[in-house]
């Protein structure tokens, strides 16, 4: 390259078989200039943009994402379901208080119309002395059937398959209708976990338990003890995780639960 005061020469060679052939160029200093501030201007904004956008996005996308509906939020991240230990995710955020209990995946909320129709044909066909119609265990919901914020912290949803009721350690739970015990042991997430059967494919689930007092195959009766309160397994805090299965699907106690009374400190009935 050579230059003057107003133009940058440039030579070009390319060479083709037993030739080299050189090309004289003259390019004018001031569209050389004006050209390299245009292409430092572009690649600036161009990065100034991206980060702009990225932060606009970052932030619109945390501040919408509590609002989105119950029924939008199974594409959001999801924790696996198995019965499995769980291992404790590392947050540097708070916990949630007395929660936890396993977290659903794959298709996420079970109940569809043919589960509704099976949930009736239950109520109206069964012997009333076999359905859990009685609360487990009085108290405080920490958690309701569904879709829940990570309990471990985090801005990760997870579909959490029972209730979470609180309680102290110790504290008796009831079983909510007759049956056999066919679950009694450590499992997985439940941590100390009893499982009954009920009827027409209906059992319970009681997790995080201190304290196991029937065995596998023992015949249950409604309001008797069957544990205790506790804070094992996948569990920020002493609380009673209460669910209800049918056909080994979670669905919603509160298809059988009366409404909690407004005193929660009272004893169950």
């Amino acid at each position: 390259m050579q230059k003057n005061d107003k133009f940058y020469t440039f030579l070009l060679s390319r060479s083709s078989k037993n030739r080299i052939y050189i090309r004289h160029i003259e390019v004018s200093k001031a569209i050389l200039h004006f050209g390299s501030v245009g292409v430092f201007l572009v690649v600036g904004l161009s990065v100034l943009g991206i980060g702009v956008s990225g932060m606009l996005r970052n932030t619109v996308l945390a501040k919408s994402i509590d609002s989105v509906p119950v029924s939008t939020k199974l594409s959001v991240e999801l924790q696996p379901f198995n019965d499995i230990d769980y291992a404790r995710p590392a947050s540097s955020t708070a916990v949630a208080v007395n929660s936890g209990g396993p977290a659903l995946g794959g298709d996420a909320n079970p109940e569809d119309a043919a589960m509704d129709n099976q949930i009736r044909q239950i109520k109206t066909s069964s012997d009333p002395a076999f359905l859990p119609t009685m609360w487990a265990h009085i108290g405080k919901i920490n958690n309701e059937f569904g879709f829940r914020r990570n309990p471990f912290g985090g801005r990760t949803y997870e579909f959490h398959p029972g209730m979470d009721i609180d309680g102290e350690r110790g504290e008796q739970v009831l079983a909510p209708g007759n049956g056999t015990v066919i679950k009694a042991g450590v499992t997985g997430g439940y941590g100390n976990m009893i499982e009954i059967q009920h009827v027409g494919g209906l059992t319970s689930r009681y997790g995080h338990l201190s304290k196991i007092e029937v065995s596998v195959g023992d015949t249950i009766t409604r309001g008797e003890e069957i544990g205790q309160i506790g804070s094992t397994g996948r569990s920020t805090g002493p609380h009673l995780h209460f669910e209800l299965r049918l056909n080994d699907r979670p669905i919603n106690p509160r298809h059988f639960l009366p409404q909690e009374p407004v005193d929660l400190t009272k004893t169950a009935k």
